[in-house]
């Protein structure tokens, strides 16, 4: 059985760190259809998997021109519409996550499938919290909706490769009850 390549197809790699991980429960954004999403934060130095990115986003604007191009004359070109790569040094430079990394934000109406390192099905919710790596399986593809096109990204599935530093100040569970100390307990 030989594997369908699909070049706006991408897995990041496993030093991908997730943030803004709503992906157990659809939410809904300024009101649009609720949808499963995460923000994905990669390292700057992780050039593969960014080379991967930029060649699928190149791959959807091919594949999508007459989309972008509608009811237009010509299609725009790549470098004026909206790409769903972005400079985490730019864009968030007071947020430390996001510091020598890009971003992609990626959703779906679709629960994405969510696995551990060995690709065992994840169910319990509390392993996967905003500031975790892993690898994302992601589909670009471009958009004209509302007289706005470019280019968005589409969430497939998660594989969690190890716990990192919970973002957004929130502490786990079971980290705040991680020692034995009982000394002030019914004194």
């Amino acid at each position: 059985m030989s594997k369908i390549m699909n070049p706006a197809k991408v897995i990041t790699g496993p030093r991908t760190r997730w943030s803004y991980a709503n992906v157990w429960d659809p939410k809904s954004i300024n009101g649009g259809a609720p949808k499963y999403s995460v923000s994905l934060i990669i390292p700057k130095s992780d050039t593969k998997t960014v080379e991967k990115i930029k060649a699928a986003i190149q791959a959807a604007y091919e594949e999508g021109q007459s989309k972008l191009k509608g009811n237009g004359k010509s299609v725009p070109a790549l470098s004026i519409i909206k790409t769903p790569l972005r400079d985490g040094d730019l864009e968030r430079p007071d947020d430390e996550a996001y510091k020598n990394s890009y971003f992609i934000n990626a959703n779906s109406a679709n629960a994405p499938g969510i696995v551990d390192a060995d690709r065992n099905p994840i169910l319990e919710r509390s392993e996967v919290y905003s500031g975790v790596y892993g690898r994302a399986s992601i589909n670009l593809y471009a958009f004209n909706t509302n007289g706005n096109k470019g280019i968005a990204c589409g969430l497939n599935n998660l594989q969690k490769i190890s716990d990192g530093e919970p973002l957004g100040g929130r502490s786990r569970a079971e980290d705040d009850f991680d020692t034995d100390d009982e000394d002030d307990f019914l004194d």
